[in-house]
């Protein structure tokens, strides 16, 4: 067994070994809570006479013993000790320069802190994804004092129904004039608009998604690089349950 182990190695061990410390531990605390597997007894029949009869042994065998217990209990956690303790260790010193485009752009990042940063800008991108852009139907100009984009103006007609007489047949010696009321449209004025957005341009957008896309990418490299260094292995679970059990 070398004494030195890349911490990425750690961190792919680390699960597998919790979980088999977990199932052994949970296994063996099941069994203490059951004290008649830790009982026994031989029961033996001894005759006063040959007169008397035979009767069987009545034997109860102890299952399980506290000291063995302990010990199984003990190496089920010193693995687990030591795996921890290893990537604990090395997380202190498992740091990367974190690049951009070829330029440094954070030196020597924790992987720790890369681990967080990662999972930041993975909420950052879904936020970003979800900010609306101007609609592509209008042509949009920014305006500095305001900050809104605004629409060239758009003139349309501001039309009234308004009453007027028709003559349907006009006024003789006999009969006055027949007249009827139709309602017509009849422009009264323009509406003037202008549409106003505080939305993204589109290719804004795409390209603050671009920028966190590839700092998403120049993080896990370094975190990748920086698993790659390699650390010194720990053996503390022999030394803790050695105090424990008073070795």
């Amino acid at each position: 067994m070398t004494d030195k182990i890349q911490q990425n190695q750690i961190i792919a061990i680390e699960k597998g070994v919790k979980n088999r410390s977990k199932s052994a531990q949970t296994e063996l605390y099941k069994c203490v809570q059951k004290p008649a597997l830790f009982a026994g007894k031989t029961k033996r029949f001894e005759k006063i006479d040959d007169s008397s009869p035979d009767l069987p042994d009545d034997n109860v065998r102890v299952q399980l013993i506290a000291s063995e217990v302990i010990s199984k209990v003990a190496d089920a956690m010193v693995e687990l000790f030591d795996v921890t303790a290893t990537k604990d260790w090395g997380n202190c010193v498992a740091a990367a320069d974190l690049v951009v485009d070829g330029d440094v752009l954070i030196e020597k990042v924790p992987v720790t802190y890369l681990l967080f940063l990662e999972k930041e800008l993975v909420d950052l991108h879904t936020f970003v994804n979800y900010i609306p852009t101007l609609d592509t139907s209008y042509d949009w100009n920014k305006d500095a004092n305001s900050k809104l984009h605004k629409s060239d103006p758009v003139k349309t007609q501001r039309t009234s129904k308004v009453e007027t007489p028709i003559v349907l047949y006009d006024a003789t010696e006999k009969h006055p004039a027949q007249t009827q009321l139709i309602t017509k449209d009849v422009t009264v004025g323009y509406w003037n608009t202008v549409e106003m957005s505080g939305a993204l341009p589109i290719p804004e957008k795409e390209e603050l998604l671009k920028r966190i896309e590839k700092l998403q990418y120049a993080v896990k490299s370094a975190r990748e690089k920086g698993n790659s260094v390699e650390v010194d292995k720990k053996a503390i679970g022999e030394k803790i349950f050695g105090y424990v059990l008073g070795k």
